[in-house]
């Protein structure tokens, strides 16, 4: 009984001897995604407030002439959680959300694995760490970005649209400035109920090519993580005297160690938005807009002449995207709406971006510090067992 009080302590439990066999690309992996994972559930609100204001400059351009003067639906962060909870409800703040945690899983396990392994490559060749984070980040982003494209396009088209209830006002002629959706609201093909179901629709109405809508500016989209990445790894450095993912400094307070994460988090991610948030509206424009498909309504947010239900009130002319390309988005927001569009929802974009790094980094860093001290701890047991041969190996 003694030999066996005394091996208890020394056993390892499953998620130690885990723990001592995984690699460093496992815990990247992991801790990242569970940092993720926790930023969508706590943010996806704000997630749907700055998808609305991006979105809807663009379906009221298109009838500006009959709807001069009209007020925008969505009008800052409070008002339009307003009008989403009077007209959704709790469904409504949280719309998307499926897309979200598919999204944020695999786009940060991919990117900090690829980020650290990069990190590790590229220090063989190069002694510059700035340049080493500022390859890696663009490396990584542009790794998660191309396999998780397709779910942040059913996200952005899921959270543009409103709730079923206003189905019943329905008109196949493009809706006015009032309109706080992409696509009709009705029983229709392009009206999604679920994340299944509008990747279903997307794929059976438009393409696969539907899936990758907005990718150009989103790996345009890159240099917000290398700006972004680079001065978090730089501001943690100084902070808290440890890399990213690197354990507390031993005899170092824990409260200063855990507000220079903080710290860190919030001033890289400020100053990478407020560097790279243009992209962020061409992007939820082109996401945002249908691909035209032969014999089907012309849709909002899409250029040329509505074609009835009967089938033959118009004759569907020049039917082509209203945005296509960087570029060419660019400077329709610029003629039809100037250069502020170009920032709208900035404001609570940041009260979105910055909480959600901050979640993200966080969680990060926590996740990995508990995974290396239960590595340590693990392998602290292993050499004790080694040490007392003749007592029952774990």
């Amino acid at each position: 009984m003694a030999g066996e009080n005394m091996q208890d302590p020394r056993k390892l439990t499953h998620v130690e001897r885990w723990a001592v066999h995984a690699s460093d690309s496992q815990f990247n992996a992991l801790a990242g995604a569970i940092g993720g994972f926790t930023s969508g559930i706590v943010t996806c609100p704000l997630d749907v407030i700055k998808t609305k204001l991006q979105a809807q400059g663009g379906f009221a351009a298109i009838q500006k002439g009959r709807h001069v003067g009209h007020p925008k639906v969505y009008d800052g962060l409070v008002g339009t959680a307003r009008v989403i909870w009077r007209e959704e409800g709790i469904r409504g703040m949280y719309r998307g959300l499926g897309p979200i945690i598919l999204g944020y899983l695999p786009t940060w396990a991919v990117w900090f694995t690829v980020y650290n392994k990069s990190k590790k490559w590229m220090a063989q060749y190069q002694k510059n760490t700035f340049v080493i984070n500022f390859w890696s980040s663009i490396i990584a982003g542009a790794s998660s970005t191309i396999v998780t494209n397709p779910i942040w396009v059913i996200k952005t088209r899921l959270m543009s649209q409103t709730g079923h209830h206003d189905r019943p006002r329905f008109s196949v002629w493009p809706k006015g400035a009032n309109t706080p959706t992409s696509r009709p609201t009705l029983h229709a093909p392009w009206h999604y109920n679920s994340t299944l179901d509008a990747a279903r629709k997307m794929y059976t109405t438009e393409g696969i090519l539907s899936f990758y809508s907005g990718l150009t500016p989103a790996l345009l989209g890159l240099t917000h993580v290398a700006v972004q990445f680079p001065a978090y790894e730089w501001l943690k450095l100084k902070f808290t005297g440890k890399p990213m993912g690197g354990p507390a400094v031993a005899g170092k307070d824990d409260k200063a160690h855990w507000f220079g994460i903080l710290s860190a988090s919030i001033l890289s991610k400020i100053l990478a938005s407020s560097a790279t948030y243009p992209h962020e509206v061409i992007r939820t424009r082109l996401q945002t807009q249908r691909r035209p498909a032969p014999g089907q309504e012309c849709m909002q947010g899409m250029g040329g002449v509505a074609k009835d239900a009967a089938g033959g009130a118009a004759a569907q002319q020049g039917l082509v995207p209203k945005y296509k390309g960087i570029v060419m988005t660019a400077r329709t927001i610029l003629k039809e709406e100037g250069w502020r569009a170009f920032y709208a929802g900035m404001g609570t974009n940041m009260m979105r971006a910055v909480p959600a790094a901050t979640v993200t980094m966080l969680t990060y860093e926590y996740v990995m510090r508990q995974l290396n001290a239960t590595r340590a701890a693990g392998r602290e047991k292993l050499r004790w067992q080694d040490e007392h041969p003749d007592m029952p190996r774990s």
